[in-house]
């Protein structure tokens, strides 16, 4: 089964978007994801009407952040691209009419409503700030180590 790879593709270039100079086109972002621009666009386009990010037209256009990286949670753009499903596994029949199978769904249903409100509450408590700052410190080390 193909894992859904939405947020982590958001996040990506939404921190490209934070250490950026200038506006970055949609193939520019494309690029980071080896993708299609056409779907950046798209996926872009819901989190501007949320305010994440704003794009421009032209000559130099392109997209930017337009959110305070302190103030906007994973949990909110986790949300903003749909709350995608965060587990693979589900029961074999949801609705069964063997005891045995049953039980066996009833433990897995609790153990999977558990372990998704534990990730979905950490979402909320990293910014893109957080995020910002892991990259600047990953960026420092990387660079220290180039001169090695």
């Amino acid at each position: 089964m193909n894992r859904d790879s939405r947020l982590s593709s958001v996040l990506h270039v939404m921190l490209h978007m934070a250490h950026s100079d200038q506006p970055l086109t949609s193939g520019q972002l494309a690029s980071y994801l080896s993708t299609n621009p056409v779907l950046v666009r798209r996926v872009l386009a819901n989190l501007r009407e949320l305010g994440y990010v704003s794009a421009s037209k032209g000559h130099g256009g392109g997209w930017v952040i337009s959110c305070d990286l302190n103030e906007v949670t994973l949990h909110d753009i986790y949300t903003a691209v749909g709350a995608p499903t965060v587990f693979a596994m589900g029961n074999r029949v949801e609705h069964p009419e063997c005891l045995v199978e049953q039980a066996v769904n009833n433990a897995l249903n609790e153990a999977f409503l558990e372990a998704e409100a534990l990730l979905v509450a950490r979402l909320s408590t990293i910014s893109l700030a957080d995020l910002s700052t892991d990259f600047n410190r990953r960026h420092i080390v990387h660079k220290g180590h180039a001169h090695v």
